[in-house]
């Protein structure tokens, strides 16, 4: 959930810049290796920053580009450098271009274990900006990494009473405390969210607490209703209810309604990119039944749909997908691939091991 929660800042800060590098003067290479970084072309897009430098662009935005190059190929010492180069070009005031680069410093910091140093910056986020709630949990996501629980909380409480009615982010703080084996106290803050706000949340927020609470008779009350409120993530969420209750077939039903539900079925993929989260969970869903072929084709129709957010965890689940095919060959050679797009999937480089033994 963290992961995810920074990768979401990822995308919007790579929309920041555009935004702001296209219109500028000498702009060239800078535009043209953040287009390198969607693609996941690291190599590329440093060649391009460093172009950058030779034809005097933006320093400041040629070395964030730098910074989240490193980053993509972890290279977070790197990283670090590029973005405190970065920060070093400021023009003196607080922009939100400060903000941005100072979460990805953040990240370089968080990513590379140096949690002090996260830390630190996330205290000069919060001091620049009393409220940001995301500073405040990146900050309690250090702490918990270094099992100093008690500050940690203080900063999911603060995280919370910036934005107390934000609960994805008190479910993303249960599921982070959950990770590292504080569960019982992730739980006090989604019964705390329950007990408090139950009449202001709308049925699909009930339900995914009640799912994390692990009530799911609740949970499926609460979806079932919200199906038509929320589309696809309330479908998401009460599939996966009714596959953890045991029952698979009704589970797919869920899935498949949705995914038939617009006539023009092509028109649909390509203009719905959320209809991938579904398929990729259909898949997962087959896959536990054991119709690996069904889990296969969910997967690789998911990945066709353009700019679906998530072809990271669809390029593994396809590999999953080969594996439990027995098509070891492959699926090594499609693991070989991811890991030149994701070399820091270390779950990733041990499967490859194994897959290079069949």
């Amino acid at each position: 959930m963290l992961k995810k929660r920074m990768y979401q800042l990822l995308a919007a800060s790579i929309l920041l810049l555009a935004l702001t590098g296209c219109g500028a003067a000498k702009s060239e290479n800078i535009t043209a290796g953040m287009e390198a970084i969607k693609s996941l072309d690291y190599d590329t897009a440093l060649t391009c920053f460093e172009a950058a430098k030779e034809a005097g662009e933006n320093e400041r935005l040629l070395y964030r580009g730098e910074g989240i190059a490193y980053l993509g190929k972890t290279m977070y010492p790197e990283a670090v450098e590029a973005f405190l180069t970065s920060l070093n070009h400021s023009n003196g005031l607080i922009e939100n271009m400060d903000y941005d680069i100072n979460y990805y410093l953040a990240t370089a910091y968080y990513k590379q274990g140096d949690y002090d140093n996260a830390i630190a910056v996330y205290d000069a986020i919060i001091a620049m900006k009393k409220d940001e709630k995301d500073a405040f949990y990146f900050r309690g996501a250090a702490y918990t990494e270094k099992d100093e629980i008690e500050e940690a909380q203080q900063s999911f409480d603060a995280a919370i009473a910036a934005a107390p009615s934000d609960y994805d982010r008190i479910i993303d703080i249960y599921c982070i405390l959950n990770e590292h084996g504080y569960k019982e106290i992730g739980t006090a803050y989604l019964q705390t969210a329950m007990e408090n706000d139950t009449k202001k949340m709308t049925n699909y927020e009930k339900g995914r607490i009640s799912y994390y609470l692990e009530d799911y008779e609740n949970a499926r009350t609460y979806l079932e209703k919200a199906r038509d409120e929320k589309g696809y993530e309330a479908v998401l969420f009460l599939g996966k209810t009714y596959e953890t209750l045991g029952d698979n077939n009704y589970a797919i039903s869920v899935y498949n309604t949705y995914l038939e539900s617009n006539p023009v079925y092509n028109t649909y993929l390509e203009s719905n990119p959320d209809a991938a989260q579904v398929w990729n969970q259909l898949g997962l869903c087959k896959l536990n039944m054991e119709d690996n072929e069904g889990a296969l084709q969910a997967f690789q129709t998911a990945m066709q749909i353009e700019n679906n957010g998530m072809m990271q965890t669809l390029k593994m689940n396809e590999i999953i997908a080969y594996e439990h095919l027995h098509e070891y060959k492959k699926a090594s050679v499609l693991m070989e691939s991811y890991l030149k797009s994701y070399p820091d999937d270390e779950t990733a480089q041990r499967e490859y091991l194994f897959l290079k033994t069949r």
